[in-house]
């Protein structure tokens, strides 16, 4: 089953603008390691499922996997063929929208070592630049 909302405030969503770093969500907070996006834009559903499932794979029910991400924003089209005017088309896929230097993934209770290959393998499926970022100290 995709990922995707349960129900959406408003019926129709518009595109927005993709600009500006994030500054919320731009930490780990969860885990130990996490993966970092250098770039922005939209992180499809099918993109997050396939990140969750080769991190599962990869540590084989060791550790914990932390999602940071969730589809809200639903990318409508029309189709190919279709003249102008009868509205807005139909919902192709649902996105995340991701801001350069947001968290996407983390992951707690594995080694270091073990924690950057996986998310090594999980950056290979994003369709954005990643990098692998520890937990910051809390020295206070």
């Amino acid at each position: 089953m995709p990922l995707m909302p349960k129900r959406v405030k408003f019926r129709k969503s518009q595109r927005g603008k993709l600009r500006g770093n994030a500054t919320r969500g731009n930490y780990v907070t969860h885990g130990e390691f996490g993966l970092q996006t250098l770039e922005g834009g939209w992180l499809s559903a099918e993109a997050i499922e396939a990140g969750r499932v080769t991190a599962s794979h990869f540590m084989r029910g060791e550790g914990r996997l932390y999602i940071r991400v969730f589809p809200h924003k639903s990318i409508t089209a029309i189709p190919a063929e279709t003249r102008m005017g009868k509205g807005k088309g139909e919902p192709e896929y649902w996105a995340a929208v991701v801001k350069p230097g947001m968290v996407m993934f983390e992951i707690a209770g594995v080694p270091e070592a073990t924690a950057r290959d996986c998310l090594a393998r999980v950056a290979y499926k994003m369709p954005f630049r990643c990098r692998f970022v520890l937990r910051r100290s809390t020295v206070g």
